[in-house]
């Protein structure tokens, strides 16, 4: 996994052309072009054929570009890559992932359109089933992120809405050991309160503090309090500026560890620290880019 930003992820839906104009001078990480819930059945033909079109026509700068599609368990998933193949997409997002399996069978077809040779696939982790085969479909074919579909999760399960979102705690940690051991993305699920800033604040810092990399978003409104909350703050990035400094005085000395602030500092807390300084150059890069 690279450092590159996703702290905002924007669902747009694909069959309106005015939301994807707009999406463009968003200052969103990246982008979730949404073929499947946003889009009305009799308007799906349409909206791939539409988002085909933008792809290919529109420049979306330097953030990423996911496509969901319906699922496998409709009829439409198909005619969904076939619109979309001519158009190059970086990547694809898989609804209702429930084993490797599934991921396999999107990447077969993938591998049938000369076109889509470079496009990593993306799943959205929404099912019981697809929680307990996690780490296996983090390591099939093409992978490279996990998008957590927390509602119809929440659904499935039965289970009732609390702040802490513990009855989700298991399957939210679940997918980040298997992101982590695969080393792709984790992205956690949206916040649908999106007039409710404090709210949305609290949820991006637990999911940030879980060790997600971002957070799907469902307005634009919710953009700077994800953006703010998975960036590394002033703070973090003074403590692993004075860390690195640290460290490398004690190595020069022969020594194994520095102290920084009363703390002790192993090799391990450095590469955390490189981590947060790369993130934190990756992020400005990107903003810079918009």
């Amino acid at each position: 996994m690279d450092n590159r930003p996703f702290r905002s992820v924007l669902y747009i839906p694909a069959s309106k052309p005015r939301a994807m104009d707009k999406a463009r001078g968003l200052a969103c990480d990246a982008i979730i072009f949404d073929l499947e819930d946003a889009v009305a059945v009799d308007e799906k033909p349409a909206a791939r054929a539409l988002l085909a079109r933008t792809l290919q026509d529109s420049d979306f700068g330097p953030r990423a570009k996911l496509c969901r599609i319906n699922g496998f368990d409709t009829e439409w998933a198909r005619d969904d890559l076939d619109a979309l193949a001519p158009a190059r997409p970086e990547a694809i997002l898989l609804p209702k992932v429930n084993t490797a399996d599934d991921i396999q069978q999107l990447a077969d077809i993938l591998d049938s359109h000369p076109g889509t040779a470079d496009t990593r696939i993306w799943a959205m982790m929404e099912t019981p089933l697809g929680i307990l085969n996690a780490a296996s479909i983090a390591a099939a074919p093409r992978m490279a992120g996990f998008v957590l579909g927390t509602n119809d999760l929440a659904k499935d399960l039965n289970c009732r809405f609390r702040v802490d979102r513990l009855p989700l705690q298991c399957a939210l940690q679940t997918c980040l050991l298997a992101a982590r051991a695969a080393g792709i993305v984790a992205v956690d699920g949206v916040y649908n309160a999106f007039k409710d800033d404090d709210g949305l604040r609290a949820e991006c810092e637990q999911g940030r503090d879980l060790g997600f990399d971002g957070k799907t978003l469902i307005h634009p409104a919710q953009l700077d309090v994800a953006n703010a909350s998975f960036a590394p703050d002033a703070a973090a990035i003074d403590l692993a500026r004075r860390q690195i400094a640290a460290f490398d005085e004690a190595t020069t000395k022969g020594l194994g560890v520095a102290v920084v602030d009363g703390k002790i500092v192993e090799n391990l807390h450095i590469v955390t620290a490189r981590q947060t300084l790369a993130r934190a150059e990756a992020i400005l890069k990107l903003q810079k880019a918009l």
